[in-house]
């Protein structure tokens, strides 16, 4: 199985970020923690990218193919319809992850454009979110 850990922006300075929301975990910590977990269950990790550029998620997301895509859309999550246009386009499994709770932040965080077309939302578990979600891809799909 081929996934993308893909996180857009902002993400970039985890660990300088806003701890209360965000602890002091670093994008790439995350991505270390991930690709091992990914090695371990015999995953074939395609590729991690961030991008502060809506435009550069998307074309990552169109030039590369997989079978699957964890993502941390970050505030894309709730005005970025190019993105969200992308992952459906995908149309394979997309997993949407936030460290924190979106749900328990200031009224605008509340909705995502990208939920109704994912095959899951994981919000507010911090690393283990991706964990989860690279578990849940792993656990209920096929390569």
């Amino acid at each position: 199985m081929h996934i993308l850990l893909v996180n857009g922006p902002n993400l970039n300075i985890l660990g300088s970020r806003d701890a209360d929301h965000y602890g002091t975990i670093t994008l790439k910590e995350i991505e270390k923690t991930f690709t091992e977990r990914a090695s371990d269950l015999n995953v074939d990790l395609v590729s991690v990218f961030q991008a502060n550029s809506e435009g550069d998620l998307v074309d990552f997301i169109q030039n590369n193919k997989a079978d699957a895509i964890v993502i941390n859309p970050g505030a894309l999550t709730h005005y970025g319809y190019s993105l969200r246009d992308a992952l459906e386009d995908f149309g394979k499994p997309v997993v949407e992850v936030h460290i924190s709770n979106i749900y328990a932040r200031e009224d605008f965080r509340n909705k995502s454009v990208i939920a109704d077309i994912a095959t899951g939302q994981i919000s507010g578990l911090g690393l283990n979110g991706y964990l989860a979600a690279l578990d849940f891809l792993i656990g209920n799909n096929q390569p």
